[in-house]
């Protein structure tokens, strides 16, 4: 017998109990779209985790001095000359400094606004670029100027797009506004990135009180030189301050890398979980192959006795078997990728999140090949049984 032959006595089956096959593929659909939708999901997470950390920039580092352990200090300048002895590695540095100081325009209080306190090279690190104006300049760190740099928002919602050379109140003072920047966020938010005042980290350390920076951020030149990047940073940090306890760096690419690892971990448990159910798809159809092969037992004898050799049973029922499996994955491939449209919707308007669910052609090839793979393995026990039938046996069976 042909494999043609097989193939077409195989679809002639199916076609004869359509509602037996299609209960039988039941298991292997469920499990297919199952693991298309998770992998998808975790692919949309990684993009989703990615893009968010290119935001935040993931050629940074961030180091915070703690202090513990340690009677020693760490001034701006010694992070200067840091960064100066570690060229091949460390590009730019600024102060970081959280205000919990208020902004103030007349007599309205921003309480969403986020003032901070940065360097001149703060905003060359993020990526924000001054639209009007200038930024924070060197002799304004030394001065302790009282200038600041206000987000898009700010300039449109409070100062009608002339923020320029107004003044705005930050912690009882006043300062004067000498720069814009241009909008980062599609839809400019109280709140968001662009509701935002900076000035002189010099001028904010002294009205925070504290004297000292605690916080810096520092790019590195490239992704790649992260791990070196940090050792060369902690080694410099250790050498001043002659504690590990005294300072933390924060590698936004490794913190990628770990969030990733995190991410592929739990996608993967639970995508086994829902491959449980293709082991079910699979009793399902050894099952339903097993009474095939009773319903047909006269059919086998016939055929045997016409001299029918056993493989030629043996590959009809395993190609039958086959094929219910790899039905039930095409179809559980067509609704994979609608639950995953479906999945999309939903999670954009449940959490507010831009996030695809995207199964790759990984997924579709994985899942397409299990669920043959499966028909081929549950199939061959019924087909074995069918192909040691005696054929004498076979035709008396009633």
């Amino acid at each position: 017998m042909k494999i043609r032959e097989s193939f077409a006595m195989a679809f002639q089956n199916i076609r004869t109990g359509k509602g037996r096959a299609f209960l039988t593929m039941l298991g292997i659909i469920i499990g297919i779209s199952s693991v298309m939708v998770i992998i998808g999901i975790g692919n949309g997470m990684e993009v989703y985790m990615t893009d968010m950390f290119q935001t935040m920039g993931t050629n940074t580092l961030n180091v915070s001095i703690t202090g513990r352990g340690t009677t020693r200090k760490l001034s701006v300048e010694d992070m200067q000359d840091i960064l100066e002895e570690n060229p091949e590695y460390l590009r730019e540095m600024s102060p970081a400094v959280s205000m919990a100081a208020t902004a103030k325009v007349g007599a309205e209080l921003l309480d969403e606004t986020a003032v901070s306190g940065v360097g001149e090279s703060y905003f060359s690190i993020k990526g924000f670029s001054v639209e009007k104006g200038r930024g924070i300049h060197y002799a304004d760190e030394v001065n302790r100027t009282h200038v600041c740099v206000v987000g898009s928002y700010i300039d449109d919602v409070w100062y009608h797009g002339n923020a320029l050379g107004e003044v705005i109140r930050i912690g009882g003072k006043t300062f004067t506004i000498v720069g814009v920047l241009a909008q980062e966020d599609d839809e400019p938010d109280e709140g968001g990135t662009d509701d935002a005042v900076y000035i002189p980290y010099s001028a904010a350390v002294r009205m925070d009180g504290s004297g000292t920076v605690s916080s810096y951020i520092l790019t590195i030149v490239s992704e790649e030189a992260a791990d070196g990047a940090v050792e060369a940073l902690e080694q410099s940090l250790y050498n001043r301050l002659r504690s590990k306890d005294a300072y933390l760096v924060i590698s936004m690419a490794q913190l990628l890398d770990v969030m990733t690892e995190m991410i592929d971990v739990v996608i993967t448990v639970l995508a086994i979980i829902a491959g449980i159910s293709l082991v079910v798809g699979g009793v399902g159809i050894m099952n339903i192959m097993l009474v095939s092969v009773s319903e047909r037992t006269r059919e086998i004898g016939i055929r045997k006795a016409l001299g029918a050799k056993e493989r030629y049973i043996l590959t009809q029922f395993v190609i039958e078997a086959a094929v219910i499996s790899a039905m039930g994955g095409v179809i559980g491939i067509a609704l994979g990728y609608g639950l995953s449209s479906l999945a999309t919707v939903m999670i954009a308007a449940m959490l507010q999140v831009e996030m695809a669910v995207t199964p790759t052609m990984y997924s579709i090839a994985l899942a397409f090949g299990a669920s043959a793979a499966i028909g081929i393995l549950f199939g061959y026990l019924p087909a074995r049984k069918a192909a040691l039938l005696n054929p004498i046996d076979a035709l008396r069976y009633e």
